[in-house]
């Protein structure tokens, strides 16, 4: 007995213990890892002498023969796509924008090409001050803080039709927008012409008769006319228009959109007089 039991505990000191391979697919591989790189592992199999290279992608787990384990490839964490839920909005936050009123810069189209920004921004500067004189009881939030608004918030005319007009109210902290497009063509050119003479009187000829002479000249001026359509709207903070007018300008001069617009802010239900 005390044979048998000497063998066995010297069979078990001697028997070599080996590297076992977790790979992502479930399989275990029993062997002696005999080098790590950067992306790959040196692998033999127990009993064999064949080497085998395994990249780290594919592998769960390496536990070795000193029964320290290392890891590989831990399974990202699941997130849950979901859209954000929006905060309803408070009391407060809704009396604030209370009889608040935000123009945004007006489109202006001329002759099928959209105009400059700088031409958005001047027509609703002058919209603003038509309106900010005879605003009453509501509070017109000057263009510039609206347009640091809309730019801190990535809005432009490219992409302002992806937001509801009860989207723009909370962005912009306003309780109503004015929003207006203007529409522009060349037409017909008018002609101006004008034609002076002056008259000189010389000295006497041989025969004692004075000759006359002069000078005319003559100014032509081509005055070009244009046909200018203005739409005026106003939404609320529920993105329902509370004001709604389309007109054609009287005058065919360039700047006559500013007596269509001031027509129609007159009209409006936030004008007062």
């Amino acid at each position: 007995m005390i044979v048998i039991l000497f063998s066995q505990q010297t069979k078990a000191q001697t028997e070599k213990k080996h590297d076992i391979v977790l790979k992502n697919d479930g399989e275990e591989m029993k062997g002696d890892v005999t080098a790590i790189s950067d992306s790959t592992i040196t692998f033999n199999y127990a009993g064999e002498k064949l080497v085998y290279i395994i990249k780290k992608a594919d592998l769960s787990k390496i536990t070795f023969a000193s029964g320290r384990v290392q890891t590989f490839n831990k399974p990202a964490a699941i997130v849950e796509n979901r859209a954000p839920v929006a905060q309803p909005e408070t009391a407060s936050n809704k009396e604030d924008r209370r009889n608040k009123v935000a123009i945004l810069p007006f489109s202006f189209v001329k002759d099928g090409q959209p105009a400059a920004q700088e031409v958005s921004e001047e027509i609703q500067s002058e919209c603003y001050a038509m309106l900010n004189k005879h605003a009453g009881v509501y509070e017109i939030v000057s263009p510039r803080a609206i347009n640091v608004k809309l730019s801190k918030a990535g809005i432009s005319r490219v992409n302002i039709l992806n937001y509801s007009m009860s989207e723009l109210c909370e962005t912009l902290g306003v309780e109503y927008i004015l929003d207006g497009m203007v529409t522009q063509n060349r037409t017909t050119q008018t002609s101006y012409g004008n034609s002076t003479y002056t008259n000189k009187e010389n000295e006497n000829d041989k025969s004692g008769k004075k000759k006359g002479s002069g000078t005319s000249s003559t100014y032509a001026t081509n005055l070009q006319n244009y046909q200018t359509v203005m739409d005026m709207k106003i939404y609320n903070d529920k993105s329902e228009v509370i004001y709604n007018q389309n007109r054609k300008a009287f005058w065919n001069t360039e700047d006559a959109y500013k007596n269509t617009m001031e027509y129609l802010i007159k009209r409006s239900p936030i004008y007062n007089k």
